[in-house]
């Protein structure tokens, strides 16, 4: 009998795993899984799935797309699997495992980058964002977190940008260079992982110089007592906002949000983007962020900054505006209003500003003192866990509490779990 978490019965539990992040969590985690009795098995679509799990159950799948569905319900049938896991539940090859699942019975958990960066990691039941079942009803998270600790925010782990581009490089340069062993996988990103090395690696050697630039503007801003609003850029990969926002690209949230800005903020306030730090420079965002702020008169209001410190930022500022970016967070830890455009596991009445845009640059609104910190402690005690994906340390330790949670079915324990999910998909706009 299935009950949201996996089949429970008396046998062993079978795990199957899909792509996870470029890091050895996943197999920390399996190998957890493994001493407690519990099977773990693997499907591999492409070489850089090999390369991280070939020495463990693994099938390959070589197949095209279109028989994708067909073999993954077959195969957890036949393995007789009671939970799932994975990373990143929107690439197309997960919706569709995550559908057959369901249809079996199945259990389905989610890791991804921890929502309290840079210290922790992710773990959903069913999915985020607009598949979260993490509840929205202030009441409910008030009642939740009454006896909850704090959380602890110090930091205990680091990983370094260097750690990071190698497991990248890693996975994904197999995928390159063998995909011949592998002829029927389809990417799901937005661009060719050379393409994207170029371009992070011609960002390179100006990242001091960049820096030194945004803290300079920020400086002038903070010294000349300006008035401004924060916009953290996303990555144009992002299922974020791909998927849950209502905008088909970045460019079409940046052209609402800067006409929003200059027809309705007060004349002396002023604008700050802030580029993502893992953007591949594939896109000129600052030239584009110029031509759209030159065309609505926000030139001398208007400034694009790459790199610089968010808190130090968002404690100056009055608030920020964001497609659903969870640099919000940082901005609701410091008592700053919010307003989210799309699908976003903090936009709850009472913690982010839930009413117009127009509006909210003349009279944002704060969040509630007492719903944040209910927010805080009950988002990290049911769907948080200490950790990283890339340094040894930090892998370690978020593979012990996933796979503790995982064995012991507290994943969104306790009360972060409601059905059916309290947030809806945004539809698709037109920005002119």
């Amino acid at each position: 009998m299935a009950d949201g978490q996996g089949k429970r019965d008396d046998t062993p539990r079978t795990f199957l795993f899909l792509q996870g992040p470029s890091s050895p969590l996943f197999i920390e985690i399996a190998g957890l899984l493994e001493m407690a009795g519990s099977r773990c098995i693997r499907i591999n679509l492409n070489a850089g799935d090999w390369v991280s799990w070939r020495w463990r159950s693994a099938f390959n799948y070589r197949g095209d797309f279109a028989g994708w569905r067909a073999y993954v319900s077959r195969r957890i049938a036949v393995e007789n699997v009671t939970d799932m896991i994975l990373h990143g539940e929107e690439r197309p090859y997960h919706k569709v495992a995550i559908e057959e699942a369901r249809r079996l019975g199945v259990g389905i958990n989610v890791v991804e980058m921890g929502y309290l960066r840079p210290d922790w990691v992710t773990l959903e039941r069913d999915g985020l964002s607009s598949n979260s079942h993490f509840p929205d009803d202030p009441g409910h998270i008030l009642e939740a977190a009454s006896d909850l600790p704090d959380p602890d925010w110090t930091r205990r782990y680091s990983q370094t940008f260097l750690a990071e581009a190698l497991y990248d490089l890693v996975y994904y340069l197999p995928t390159v260079f063998l995909w011949f062993l592998y002829p029927g996988y389809r990417r799901h990103g937005l661009y060719h992982p050379l393409m994207e090395y170029a371009g992070w690696l011609r960002r390179l050697p100006s990242s001091s110089r960049r820096s030194r630039e945004a803290e300079d503007v920020v400086e002038h801003l903070l010294a000349g007592g300006k008035r401004f609003f924060v916009y953290p850029l996303q990555l144009q990969t992002d299922f974020q906002l791909r998927a849950h926002s209502p905008f088909h690209r970045q460019q079409d949230a940046i052209r609402l949000i800067l006409w929003s800005f200059a027809e309705n903020a007060a004349p002396e306030t002023h604008l700050v983007l802030k580029l993502h730090p893992l953007d591949n420079g594939l896109m000129d965002w600052r030239a584009y962020v110029d031509n759209i702020g030159a065309s609505c008169g926000l030139s001398s209001r208007l400034h694009f900054i790459d790199g610089g410190d968010l808190d130090r930022l968002m404690a100056a500022s009055e608030g920020m505006v964001t497609v659903n970016s969870t640099a919000a967070l940082t901005a609701l830890r410091a008592g700053k209003p919010v307003k989210a455009l799309g699908a976003a596991i903090y936009d709850i009445e009472g913690l982010s500003d839930r009413g117009d845009l127009d509006r909210f640059w003349h009279e944002p609104r704060p969040p509630s003192p007492e719903l944040r910190d209910a927010f805080f402690k009950l988002l990290a005690t049911a769907i948080q866990v200490r950790g990283n994906f890339c340094s040894g340390e930090g892998a370690r330790a978020a593979a012990v509490e996933i796979a503790e949670r995982l064995l012991s079915r507290t994943v969104n324990l306790p009360d972060g779990y409601v059905d059916p999910p309290p947030r809806r998909r945004p539809s698709k706009i037109h920005v002119p």
